[in-house]
């Protein structure tokens, strides 16, 4: 489609259909619009600011890191001529930022990010938003062509509730799915008594047992695999960044590769 770019003074040979009237009565002098074709695409910035993000055994939570992404990717998208906006969201709610070619519309969503990340609730929530809800918010603002990179550590997001989001979204938008990881949830730690808490409840954990430190690798192993195997059906990739290596890397590495 066209956009318009700007209004300068009509010339003759321009279209008279073109005319801004308006500007017209008040220079005095003719002038038309200008429109150029839209290029652009609007690129979605979807951050993950939940309860279970306000985890990190390493370098950092991983709001952090997927707030690290979310701004990397968003002023990349801009720098590139982009339109760029997205969605935050925790387990209470969410907001939206419309799309916009802009430096402010970048900064006003990354000030969602920070307010979110703020926000953490130190104890979890009996009555959290579903991931599919979020999903199908995101269905409504994305228009068709749109480019969504989703930053989420992606808990419940493989329920059949998510999945008919998921295959909805992925029909006419482009989406990039970067899972926010940290070193303790994928492998438990080396043979001892543990204090864990979700904030609410407090327990310890005995990681003695070889066996239980198998199972959990599985487990966790398993439900990456399914998750991940159900995206790509879709033609979604779904990227690891953890929490103890810098974000940068990852997003070079990958881009990298697409390009060769």
């Amino acid at each position: 489609g066209m956009e318009f770019d700007e209004v300068r003074v009509y010339h003759p040979g321009d279209d008279v259909r073109t005319i801004d009237w308006r500007v017209t009565a008040r220079t005095g002098s003719a002038h038309t619009k200008l429109f150029r074709e839209e290029r652009e695409r609007p690129v979605l910035i979807v951050v993950d600011q939940r309860n279970s993000m306000f985890f990190g055994s390493s370098h950092c939570f991983k709001s952090v890191l997927a707030a690290q992404l979310g701004s990397l990717l968003a002023w990349s998208a801009l720098q590139a001529g982009d339109r760029v906006g997205g969605l935050v969201f925790d387990d209470h709610g969410h907001s939206e930022i419309r799309p916009k070619r802009s430096r402010r519309q970048v900064l006003a969503l990354l000030s969602d990010v920070e307010r979110f990340n703020h926000a953490l609730p130190l104890a979890s929530s009996a009555s959290a938003t579903p991931f599919a809800d979020m999903l199908a918010n995101l269905r409504r603002i994305a228009r068709p062509g749109s480019s969504i990179f989703l930053i989420s550590d992606f808990r419940a997001a493989n329920t059949s509730e998510a999945r008919e989001q998921w295959f909805e979204l992925a029909k006419h938008t482009e989406i990039t799915a970067l899972a926010c990881t940290d070193p303790l949830e994928m492998t438990l730690p080396r043979e001892g008594t543990y204090a864990v808490t979700d904030g609410r409840q407090r327990s310890e954990l005995n990681t003695g047992d070889r066996a239980l430190r198998e199972r959990f690798s599985r487990h966790v192993a398993s439900q990456r695999d399914a998750l991940s195997q159900y995206l790509l059906r879709l033609g979604i990739p779904l990227l690891s960044a953890s929490t103890d290596s810098p974000p940068l890397g990852l997003l070079q590495t990958y881009y990298g590769e697409r390009r060769r």
